[in-house]
């Protein structure tokens, strides 16, 4: 008898797992199927899926379960998953992180919101929702929210064996980090404890979200010849706050004096100044705010401000867009961005 709860036409259960470059995704699909596998014997399959590996850039995670006599054939990008796990609310703007989705499939989302606004972003009409604040629980054990996330699919998956994904753990770390073996744990059991569902009834006809292939924006029908690059200065266009893992510095112009350490620390764009008087009617440039556009989240600013001026602050969706000081470009056509 199978022990797994759902299956698609070719006999498997799957999971996508959706994240950003250093949140590490890859690593927690390679122990959800070690666990599934050598834990309960059933046969699976893992591999992830991204473009330049770096901080920061979308990341996907594949995993497929099936019983041990069916052998897995099927090597391709999971398009249609049971299950998805979001470990970034910011890939929304980046991703359709639930393209593909069963009609009764289950999203996990790493958020510290509410249901229904999570449900909203999401575009999630009924099947079931769970949520688990995985970054405030890596944040309070000193580890990575990929661990509580697999604590949450554990508690979703509950054909799967807590104590094979504790083996697991054990196993990865303790040779090399040893001193990461029980705070990863004891994330994977808050994990497991702390992750809450709420279920938006399927109608009898309800139909899975299609999955929409996303498309290059070049090429080899669209790029220029000779590789041609036709954007300018596309450094500026881009939008880094993807990159963000949870927190984003907090400016305070009351405690600023101006002196531009966190410019000179800064590796993007961030900072907006412009030019004025000082008390005594000299020229200066004064610091205006944070274009959160191009801020990585890296924090450097706020280890080089001598004055607190910049402070660590938890990001919530919204606060960057309600806080960002633009800056301007005005060698460019149209100035500000």
């Amino acid at each position: 008898m199978s022990i797994l709860p759902m299956k698609n036409d070719l006999g498997f259960f799957e999971i996508r797992l959706e994240s950003i470059g250093g949140l590490g995704a890859n690593l927690a699909g390679k122990m959800l199927a070690e666990a599934g596998v050598l834990g309960l014997g059933l046969n699976g399959s893992n591999f992830s899926s991204y473009g330049s590996e770096k901080k920061g850039s979308p990341v996907k995670s594949f995993i497929r379960f099936c019983d041990p006599e069916v052998e897995i054939r099927d090597h391709s990008p999971i398009e249609q998953p049971h299950i998805i796990a979001v470990f970034h609310e910011a890939l929304y703007k980046m991703v359709n992180v639930v393209s593909g989705l069963h009609a009764d499939g289950i999203v996990l989302v790493n958020t510290v919101r509410e249901f229904d606004d999570v449900k909203k972003d999401l575009l999630l009409e009924y099947g079931t929702l769970a949520i688990v604040d995985a970054l405030t629980i890596a944040v309070e054990e000193k580890t990575k929210v990929n661990t509580a996330m697999l604590g949450a699919m554990f508690r979703i998956c509950d054909f799967l064996d807590p104590d094979a994904m504790r083996n697991i753990i054990r196993k990865t770390f303790e040779k090399k980090y040893p001193h990461l073996v029980e705070p990863n744990i004891r994330t994977f059991d808050r994990g497991y404890n702390e992750v809450q569902f709420k279920t938006y009834e399927v109608p009898g006809d309800a139909a899975g979200k299609g999955f929409i292939r996303p498309l290059p924006l070049l090429g080899y029908k669209t790029q220029e010849i000779g590789g041609v690059i036709t954007t300018q200065a596309n450094s500026i266009l881009k939008d880094l706050s993807g990159s963000r893992q949870g927190f984003l510095p907090q400016f305070n112009k009351e405690k600023c004096i101006n002196c531009a350490a966190c410019d000179n620390a800064c590796p993007d764009y961030c900072f907006v100044w412009e030019a004025g008087e000082d008390k005594k009617g000299r020229k200066q440039m004064f610091l205006n705010g944070i274009d959160y556009q191009y801020c990585k989240g890296c924090l450097k600013c706020v280890e080089a401000c001598p004055t607190e001026a910049l402070g660590e602050l938890r990001e919530m969706i919204g606060y960057a867009d309600a806080n960002r000081v633009k800056q301007n470009f005005p060698y460019l056509e149209g100035g500000s961005f």
